[in-house]
């Protein structure tokens, strides 16, 4: 099976059952990824698949072959954060971390989400599409975090999209 992950290409014969996030930890040892609670409830396990968000503990690897696969190892580095990235340094959008992975990836997709137009069940006008608390609230709602940094991380994506703008 072929995939391209964060730019790059592998060619891997995994067993058909393996989940993408499992392809992801035990096969490419790309474990910023996170097993939470393997059941798409936390979020922790965030990715983007062809740029879209997604529970890599609740899909196939084989259902991705061919597919753009970005992971949280292939958002930024620590030479050049992404904006998202910087913005959770800046805010302290964490605090034990686990979740933050999960965070950052979904907060990169939610942004680009925003920037195409696309409308969530709480935009108040689908023809323009506002970044305040309730699209925030509505488009993280996947992620959890037990720590509870939430305000630091609704603080992050609103300067991230402030910076990308």
């Amino acid at each position: 099976m072929h995939f391209t992950i964060n730019g790059r290409s592998y060619d891997l014969d995994p067993d058909i059952r393996t989940s993408l996030l499992d392809l992801l930890r035990e096969h490419l040892d790309l474990t910023g990824s996170k097993k939470g609670c393997d059941h798409g409830q936390c979020g922790a396990c965030t990715v983007l698949v062809n740029g879209r968000r997604i529970n890599s503990c609740l899909t196939l690897a084989v259902m991705h072959q061919d597919d753009d696969i970005t992971t949280i190892e292939g958002i930024g580095s620590a030479e050049a954060l992404h904006p998202v990235q910087a913005a959770f340094i800046r805010h302290d959008g964490y605090q034990c971390g686990y979740c933050t992975p999960g965070q950052i990836v979904s907060a990169v997709g939610m942004l680009d989400e925003v920037r195409k137009g696309w409308p969530s069940h709480v935009t108040a006008d689908p023809g323009s599409v506002r970044l305040d608390d309730a699209e925030i609230s509505e488009r993280m709602s996947g992620n959890i975090c037990r720590c509870s940094a939430y305000p630091g991380i609704v603080d992050a994506i609103r300067d991230a999209a402030g910076a990308e703008s």
